[in-house]
């Protein structure tokens, strides 16, 4: 802060306009991130600083002995000790975890009285202190709560100090090759190593104090490894978020009255999910939190009055949690209100790409693709039906449920934004399955072959031996309000022919009006505008480079693919945003996207049959059911 001073009481006549410069302390919200990043620092200077002889002999440490955390000259063990600890405290620090907050303030006051009594620096004790008082006093900024946690964080911790105590073990046992007794092979150390790690003497031998200096080292770390993972096993959990029945039975009734406006809404459903309403209750904003970022999806659910209570309390909650707030997919009217509310930015993210029921046909030169294709599928004598969940009978729909589970391209579930993650739930009666299906005993063409012209027919025939009976592909979609549904899932058996999904959605469509839907949203394209005119005559340079890369990208993720997909069908396209905070976020916010999508996943893996066992049932037991349009027609005939 400057201060410029016109006028002095002494008599002196001063210059005019001179600036004193006042010193300050730092902004109370940078607190925080400067103390995690010191923390950081010296973590790493301690690290190396016990892991490296010929460092703690250098004039690096002696700077780094009078830095807050490391101890004099106590063994290499302390010392490698305080590095991890302040590692482990920093990231917490620059969050505003208050209970990172406590450690450190315990750590600093043990780390100043060490420096005293071990080596007499009034340096190192004056910066540890320092950095107390800088702490205490802010304090406020450290008020930030626990994020959700379960003990199988301890499982990961576990692994995760292990790798990393073993890394470092191999480091610190091949980092004295001057004293060490012999040749020892790597072997032998990697041995050395997983015995110090559980304070046993190992297969390599030193000369001099080395063998203490390798001991205690490879013991601090087998002992930090062990703390750690006994004090996240034994502490109390603090779960996720997660949508209890209450919450769902408000949601749906928000549905029912404004589920019309998005077609994302339905998803919200998500059972992984957490919600917060506002305090009229006419709105709701759902959300879950990956990696520190609060993901919402799609616009609030209810009265658009309403959105700004929910976004209030939306913001309340990040806030109180130090998670980045951030929306993915919403509407344009959805991020103009998100920003007004919050200050937050939005950029767009992509297109949804909507089908008018009424204006879809397979005729023109432009569905002509399409068309073959579906006729080419018809002739190999596949049928379709597209039902309502609540008319498909017990055993089809637990065959259906099977097969999408088992045809399943990868081990965990996709889909956050765009996906429910179940089918035919309590209360999803009224979405959507159009299913594919071949008899192989029949020849194309029988007349006796299940399905009848109209997508209704339900055969019983399957004249195969597999599992799944004739079914071959399954299209599932969610309620868009009362007219419109959208789509949320497509599984294909592999030895079914391609072009499966497309001729389960000529067929949705097609037979859309039977239901009394109007319209249907199909997948989501992420960029879809810089693939599209990116691939136009006249694109500038910059703008062919951004689609370059995106084409590149598409070799790992569905980007171009998709994009191509729903071009098919001529839709219309309606942008989608992702909301943040600022522009630093947004590689945080789009790996968090991506772990919540499924594209990443950073959990343990557990074995299919296990989840399989240990699985919540989301499909619960199923009410009573009047015979849906299919049904009657068998009964009568």
């Amino acid at each position: 802060m400057s201060v410029t001073v016109d006028g002095d009481n002494s008599g002196s006549v001063p210059e005019r306009g001179r600036t004193r410069w006042i010193p300050r302390g730092p902004q109370p919200e940078k607190v925080p991130a400067l103390v995690g990043t010191a923390c950081t620092l010296i973590g790493l200077i301690d690290i190396v600083a016990g892991v490296f002889p010929r460092f703690r002999a250098s004039r690096m440490h002696a700077v780094a002995e009078v830095l807050p955390g490391t101890l004099g000259p106590l063994s290499a063990a302390l010392s490698l000790s305080a590095g991890v600890l302040l590692l482990l405290l920093a990231h917490g620090l620059k969050r505003n975890k208050r209970r990172a907050w406590r450690a450190a303030v315990v750590l600093l006051p043990l780390g100043a009285a060490a420096q005293f009594a071990w080596r007499h620096s009034v340096t190192g004790v004056v910066l540890s202190l320092a950095l107390l008082a800088l702490l205490v006093r802010h304090r406020d900024q450290f008020a930030a709560l626990p994020d959700p946690r379960s003990r199988w964080r301890a499982l990961a911790n576990f692994v995760l100090m292990g790798a990393g105590s073993l890394v470092l073990g191999l480091v610190i046992v091949s980092a004295h090759p001057r004293r060490v007794v012999g040749s020892p092979s790597l072997t032998d150390r990697l041995e050395h190593v997983l015995y110090g790690l559980f304070g046993f003497e190992g297969p390599v031998s030193y000369t001099g104090n080395t063998d203490w200096t390798v001991g205690y080292s490879l013991g601090a770390l087998g002992m930090l490894t062990a703390l750690t993972t006994a004090y996240l096993a034994f502490r109390p959990e603090h779960p996720a978020a997660r949508l209890t029945e209450d919450d769902e039975a408000r949601l749906r009734a928000l549905l029912e009255r404004h589920g019309a406006r998005d077609s994302l809404g339905h998803f919200a459903l998500r059972r992984d999910k957490g919600v917060v309403f506002s305090p009229s209750g006419k709105a709701a904003v759902c959300y879950r939190v990956v990696s520190g970022v609060m993901l919402a999806s799609g616009d609030p659910i209810g009265d658009v009055e309403a959105w700004p209570g929910a976004i209030e309390r939306f913001m309340d909650e990040a806030k109180a949690h130090s998670w980045s707030p951030a929306v993915m997919g919403c509407s344009e009217t959805g991020g103009q209100v998100w920003t007004r509310e919050t200050g937050l930015d939005a950029l767009e993210l992509g297109d949804e790409a909507i089908v008018d029921v009424a204006d879809f046909s397979l005729s023109g030169r432009a569905m002509r693709n399409v068309r073959q294709m579906v006729k080419r599928i018809e002739r190999g004598g596949y049928t379709t039906k597209v039902r309502r969940v609540r008319d498909l009978s017990d055993g089809e729909l637990a065959r259906i449920r099977r097969a999408a589970e088992d045809w399943r391209g990868t081990d965990t579930e996709r889909g956050f934004s765009m996906a429910l993650g179940r089918i035919g739930g309590p209360g999803d009666g009224d979405a959507v399955i159009a299913t594919a299906h071949k008899d192989d005993s029949d020849s194309p063409g029988d007349p006796d072959r299940p399905g009848g012209p109209d997508g209704t027919g339900t055969g019983t025939g399957t004249g195969t031996d597999s599992p799944y009976g004739d079914l071959k592909a399954i299209i599932h979609f969610v309620p868009w309000g009362s007219d419109g549904m959208s789509l949320e899932l497509m599984r294909r058996d592999r030895s079914a022919d391609p072009g499966m999904n497309e001729l389960l959605i000529v067929a949705a469509l097609q037979q859309a009006p039977r239901l009394g839907i109007t319209r249907i949203s199909l997948n989501f394209a992420m960029f879809r505008a810089a693939l599209a005119r990116g691939e136009k005559i006249g694109a500038g340079p910059v703008l062919r480079m951004w689609r370059g890369l995106l084409v590149f990208l598409s070799r790992w993720f569905q980007i171009e693919s998709l994009y191509k997909f729903n071009a098919k069908f001529q839709p219309r396209w309606e942008p989608r945003f992702v909301v943040y905070r600022k522009s630093s976020d947004l590689p945080r916010i789009g790996f968090a996207a991506m772990q919540a999508e499924g594209f990443v996943n950073l959990s343990l893996p557990i074995p299919r049959f296990l989840a399989r066992r240990f699985r919540r049932d989301d499909s619960g037991p199923r009410a009573h059911r009047a015979p849906g349009p299919a049904e009657q027609e068998i009964r009568a005939a």
